[in-house]
């Protein structure tokens, strides 16, 4: 898997038990062997990218306060990807 995806993936599996839109993400995670990024971000409904758009700044920004550099870097080139 994809190193940036690894990060998403962890990112993700936080949200879902509470939302199943994350379940579903996850499940899109896991099943598919995906490339990159970008070949990810192709097969996301207009939901799910909404779900991300939500979610990622805040997971950034925390990655960010960890001193977690290279997480923060890997989850904005998703969110990037995204618009």
């Amino acid at each position: 898997m994809d190193k940036t995806l690894g990060y998403l993936r962890e990112t993700i599996s936080n949200y879902t038990d509470q939302y199943s839109i994350g379940k579903r993400i996850y499940k899109k995670l896991a099943s598919q062997a995906f490339q990159n990024e970008e070949a990810f971000v192709r097969v996301l409904d207009q939901e799910e990218i909404d779900f991300l758009d939500k979610i990622l700044p805040d997971e950034i920004n925390y990655a960010k306060e960890e001193q977690d550099a290279k997480r923060a870097h890997e989850l904005n080139e998703v969110y990037e990807l995204l618009f």
